[in-house]
């Protein structure tokens, strides 16, 4: 869901930087104001200040990325079954994968193997060594093969 944004940036700012010089029956009442409930009955001044000024900039400007969301509501899960709880998701890409990628008019394609990537007959330990050789630069591999979403993914609310 996109978001308009209603207020300019510097006005965005002076809400922010307002709040801690706020009372705390002022904080209260803009937490109230801004998520519709009751603050938390023991919540630190400090932490009640800070939600607020997320809460403001989320309204203005856009909150997480939904793969943000995705990856929150998956730790969230895992925490509260007592699963271990992974920081960076595990290679999705399963042994006989055959990748295809045109550069510059050529295309080049790759086979993923359990040791590794198999580009031109030869092996490879990863596909930014194999983006590295077609293009003569440094590359993400999967942003070069398109594995990883780039900036411009769908966001909600975001400019």
């Amino acid at each position: 869901m996109k978001h308009k944004i209603s207020v300019t940036l510097s006005a965005l700012a002076c809400q922010i930087a307002a709040l801690p010089e706020a009372t705390s029956a002022n904080l209260k009442e803009r937490w109230r104001a801004l998520y519709g409930t009751e603050p938390p009955r023991r919540i630190s001044r400090d932490l009640l200040v800070r939600a607020l000024a997320y809460r403001i900039q989320e309204q203005a400007l856009g909150g997480l990325k939904p793969s943000t969301r995705r990856l929150l509501a998956k730790v969230a899960a895992d925490a509260s079954a007592g699963r271990s709880i992974q920081a960076a998701p595990e290679p999705a890409l399963k042994p006989g994968t055959v990748l295809l990628r045109e550069w510059h008019g050529t295309q080049h394609q790759v086979i993923v193997r359990e040791d590794g990537i198999v580009f031109n007959g030869k092996q490879y330990k990863s596909l930014s060594q194999v983006a590295y050789r077609i293009t003569g630069t440094k590359w993400s591999g999967p942003l070069f093969f398109g594995l990883k979403a780039n900036r411009q993914e769908q966001t909600d609310g975001a400019i």
